[in-house]
């Protein structure tokens, strides 16, 4: 009986240390898009987003650099031509946005759409201001047009809603 007591103590203990470990990938991810933080929040808040912390010297503790966010719990019902394209999106506290990673789609031109390094590449850097514009300031794939604006798009509102939220409006004339 103790013996079962105690393996059902180390289990639970076990699981319990699992639930709380932060997922490996999505940090990873995380510090993809924010190579110089030192730490992530928890996924908090509304809309749900991650906070990325980077030391300071000068400032003491540390300083927030950024947010993370999905654009799928952001922009619930943006979809591509076959579902939801899931994306990872960074955005520094200028609204400049620090990358996206593509984590999950089922688009049947994927493979030369939205997969492929120059699809997320082209995003990093871009403002909130900018008008992801597909055939503009996009580069899109003929035959993937539907999930090339579909996730641009979620990637636009998604930041724009984050930055309305949580960034202070830069003042006029500056």
């Amino acid at each position: 009986m103790k013996i079962a007591v105690l393996a059902l103590l180390v289990i639970g203990g076990a699981l319990i240390a699992a639930a709380q470990t932060p997922d490996a990938r999505l940090q990873a991810q995380l510090k993809q898009l924010f190579p110089s933080a030192a730490t992530f929040s928890p996924k908090e808040g509304e809309p749900p987003h991650f906070k990325a912390f980077v030391n300071d010297p000068r400032s003491g503790p540390q300083t927030l650099a950024g947010f993370a966010f999905w654009t799928t719990e952001l922009e619930p019902l943006e979809r591509g031509y076959d579902g939801p394209i899931k994306i990872l999106v960074g955005m520094d506290t200028k609204g400049v946005l620090t990358g996206i990673i593509v984590t999950d789609h089922h688009e049947p031109y994927g493979n030369f759409s939205v997969d492929p390094p120059q699809f997320a590449a082209q995003f990093k850097g871009k403002s909130i201001r900018d008008p992801f514009k597909v055939g503009a300031d996009i580069d899109a794939v003929s035959r993937a047009s539907i999930s090339v604006t579909s996730a641009s798009r979620a990637v636009r509102n998604s930041a724009r809603r984050m930055a309305r939220q949580f960034l202070t409006p830069p003042e006029a004339g500056k």
